[in-house]
């Protein structure tokens, strides 16, 4: 069985998470073959992709006095088949103090197919300075399965206050679901020219239209200001998965 990687495992890195659920794929794209020179990473990652669901988190801490924490949050999201097991929630892409009061956080969460989202539980370590947390809601939007959920929740998390518990299992209200178009991958390569003052460091995004004049939305190639240094220089091919 052959589980490549090839990402980051770095809180201010990618998509900031530090542990990785990994894919077995065929040996093909791992080992080289003379002829082809082996695979793209790009075509590895659509492999990858089509084994595996991209959760986007939103948390929202309530808007109380002391409803923020600096304890270290973990979610575990449940399905019909299986469960993520333990996912920390290291790093915001909103916000580079997460869980303050009134406001809302953004994770990405990876696992394998976990089936129909069915409940979560979420919690923290009781860990820092101010560790009672009261939590509003989470939503959970998984673009490849067209659905988002909204998770409800309206208590502490917090061991002196309401009954005393620091993890809560939350189930999706129904009524607030949100089903539309799944969401595809696409594998796109980006040749930059050899001419003087070709590259970019500017924030490059994509649009894809149909022939029906659907279009999808605006997706940026690059996660962060990082990838836009790195990416687009003069005479590079650059190689992105973007689901859209």
């Amino acid at each position: 069985y052959y589980f490549p990687c090839q990402r980051w495992l770095a809180v201010e890195e990618d998509d900031g998470q530090i542990a990785r659920e990994l894919v077995p794929v065929d040996e093909a794209f791992v080992k080289k073959d003379p002829e082809n020179e082996g695979q793209s990473p790009a075509t590895l990652g659509l492999e990858q992709k089509a084994k595996s669901t991209t959760y986007t988190v939103k948390v929202k801490t309530g808007d109380k006095k002391n409803a923020g924490t600096d304890a270290n949050v973990f979610i575990i999201l449940y399905g019909s088949k299986d469960d993520t097991g333990i996912v920390s929630l290291k790093a915001s892409k909103i916000n580079k103090n997460k869980f303050e009061r009134g406001k809302v956080d953004e994770f990405t969460v990876e696992s394998v197919d976990i089936g129909d989202l069915k409940k979560i539980k979420i919690g923290h370590d009781n860990k820092g300075n101010s560790t009672g947390w009261f939590l509003e809601w989470v939503e959970i939007d998984a673009p490849s399965l067209g659905q988002c959920l909204k998770f409800p929740c309206g208590r502490w998390l917090d061991k002196s206050e309401d009954d005393g518990a620091i993890e809560r299992i939350i189930f999706p209200a129904e009524l607030q679901t949100i089903e539309y178009t799944p969401f595809v991958p696409y594998e796109i390569t980006v040749y930059t020219s050899d001419i003087f003052g070709a590259g970019t460091d500017a924030d490059v995004f994509v649009v894809l239209y149909g022939s029906d004049g659907i279009c999808t939305q605006q997706k940026s190639l690059c996660l962060n200001k990082r990838e836009q240094r790195m990416y687009f220089e003069r005479n590079s091919v650059n190689q992105f998965i973007v689901e859209v």
